[in-house]
């Protein structure tokens, strides 16, 4: 067995290489053939049930010691009736008559849907922020039966702070919400009851914007020791009950609604909705304090509301390395000015530091392409006897001092780092409307078949190019035909997949793509002329 591990390890390299990147090849295919039809069947459903009606998770299923957290049907008041509008700098709340936050308008034009609508957050048929619920069960049912009173029908709190007071009499207890609501967006509550009572609030439902596959999307819970707790959409099997939390945040992909307090630890309840999904109930015996916001997951406006909470910025798997590469973003950005040329600069950037393990990986493939003809010399010879074939095909590498998987360790081990920026730029909103040169107005924008005079088709068939150039230039070792025609075709289904991606994505791919190729030039540059002299000698 020890003889066949030389051939064994170049088989093994060829084989990573290639999974690598017909994986990531699966991975977009199974975004645009499956995931992107099923949001927009799901879309289509949002629409109809936002034309509906109807009470916020009425009578979900939950165990007993929560079966008075759920809010009981009633016709009794209309829900819907809004009775306070507030004005904020860059959003607009509405607070229904049970004294929610029924809707958020995004006044920003940057964020404003491909065809100018100004962007909503939430959907009727969603759990509202600030909905209460009571302990006591006779309670609970009056809450919703009772229209709350509001100290002001519209405030403008886009250059000075406006407090609304929020009231609501029940038969025998005064629930009031006092709500100082500040110019970017933020607003700290005042909670109480008149008598001593047990409820519970909510931050609602996530934003019903954007949530896919590439993105977790759900509630996240920021634990007083700094970890977080994250529960994803239809991916709850119980409920739970959770202390020590200082803020609960219900997000998708862009966007997100959050009730916190950093000076005192909370209780926090998680229950299953009917699809499986996460909604979060803060425990309060009579009152309590606490901020929050619903709106876009701006770094540099959540760090002003407090610094701990932009912890409920996360990006996956990779946070520990995606938060770090963002903050780099967000250092150049503050020099340049420009989202575009910062991907550029810190692409090129990532690409200095790396290149002492892509310098090792070409290197060593290039010493494998120069052994290549004495590989195949000893395969002829020994084709007979493949223990022996090994055997001098180890001794040769040994010699050459080549290593088979030379190559493909240091691809692996950037692997991380690549995934890491992949995720900041997916998920960072502030790349949103941001342009970088004239074919690149929005670096959220994706090429849409429907609108074929898009400059923006530059930049994928720029990247399809870079890549089938850096092909072409790279050394294959490989003998299969099979795998030397995927490979082939790899430049041309990428350039597909990529008209659908995020211009800022598809731009960091074409950058790395195009170092590489200048890195990969270089290295075959030194062999090629080390060629040349042993021919000379």
């Amino acid at each position: 067995m020890a003889i066949n591990n030389n051939q064994n390890k170049e088989d093994t390299q060829k084989r990573i290489l290639l999974a690598t990147l017909l994986s990531f090849a699966f991975f977009i295919a199974y975004d645009f053939l499956y995931l992107q039809p099923q949001q927009k069947e799901q879309a289509l459903i949002t629409q109809q049930q936002t034309k509906e009606v109807s009470t916020s998770k009425d009578s979900p299923k939950v165990s007993k010691i929560q079966e008075n957290h759920t809010a009981p049907k009633t016709k009794d008041i209309n829900k819907e009736t809004i009775i306070s509008t507030i004005q904020t700098s860059a959003l607009i709340y509405e607070i229904d008559s049970l004294g929610r936050i029924a809707q958020v308008t995004l006044k920003n034009q940057k964020f404003d849907t491909n065809e100018g609508e100004s962007i909503k957050l939430f959907n009727s048929s969603q759990l509202r922020p600030l909905e209460v619920r009571f302990a006591n069960t006779a309670l609970n049912k009056e809450v919703f039966q009772t229209s709350n009173t509001a100290s002001a029908k519209v405030l403008d709190a886009t250059n000075t702070k406006q407090t609304l007071i929020l009231t609501q009499k029940l038969s025998n207890t005064v629930l009031t919400k006092t709500i100082t609501f500040y110019s970017d967006g933020h607003y700290d509550l005042d909670i109480k009851t008149s008598n001593d009572q047990i409820y519970f609030i909510t931050p609602g439902f996530r934003p019903d914007i954007s949530a896919d596959m590439y993105a977790d999307h759900g509630a996240l819970l920021v634990k007083n020791d700094g970890t977080l707790n994250i529960i994803e959409d239809e991916d709850m099997d119980n409920s739970v009950e959770l202390t020590g939390i200082y803020a609960a945040s219900a997000f998708d992909r862009y966007y997100t609604t959050v009730l916190y307090n950093f000076n005192d630890a909370m209780k926090v309840s998680v229950i299953q909705d009917k699809t499986d999904s996460p909604e979060s109930f803060i425990h309060i015996n009579t009152a309590f304090k606490l901020s929050g916001y619903a709106g876009p997951k701006e770094y540099k406006l959540i760090k002003s509301f407090d610094p701990k909470l932009t912890d409920i910025i996360e990006y996956g798997w990779f946070t520990f390395i995606a938060k770090p590469m963002f903050l780099l973003l967000q250092y150049i950005h503050n020099i340049v000015g420009n989202w575009g040329w910062t991907i550029v600069l810190t692409t090129i950037l990532l690409k200095l530091v790396l290149s002492p393990l892509s310098h090792k990986g070409m290197v060593s493939m290039n010493r494998l392409k120069e052994l290549s003809p004495k590989v195949k010399a000893i395969q002829e010879k020994y084709k007979d006897d493949k223990q022996k074939a090994s055997m001098h095909m180890m001794e040769l590498y040994k010699k050459e001092g080549a290593n088979p998987m030379g190559g493909c360790l240091p691809i692996l081990l950037q692997i991380p780092i690549f995934f890491a920026i992949y995720r900041v730029l997916l998920n960072s909103i502030e790349l949103k409307d941001a342009e970088w040169i004239w074919f690149v107005q929005d670096l959220t924008h994706t090429f849409s078949i429907s609108d074929p005079l898009d400059p923006y088709v530059i930049l994928p068939i720029l990247m399809g190019a870079t890549m089938y150039l850096q092909q072409k230039i790279t050394p294959n070792q490989m003998q299969d035909e099979m795998q030397r025609k995927l490979f082939m075709m790899l430049p041309f289904i990428f350039t597909i997949f990529f008209l659908f991606f995020e211009a800022g994505l598809v731009l960091y791919w074409t950058i790395n793509n195009i170092f590489t190729i200048l890195q990969q030039y270089y290295i075959n540059n030194i062999f090629e002329k080390r060629r040349l002299e042993k021919q000379n000698k």
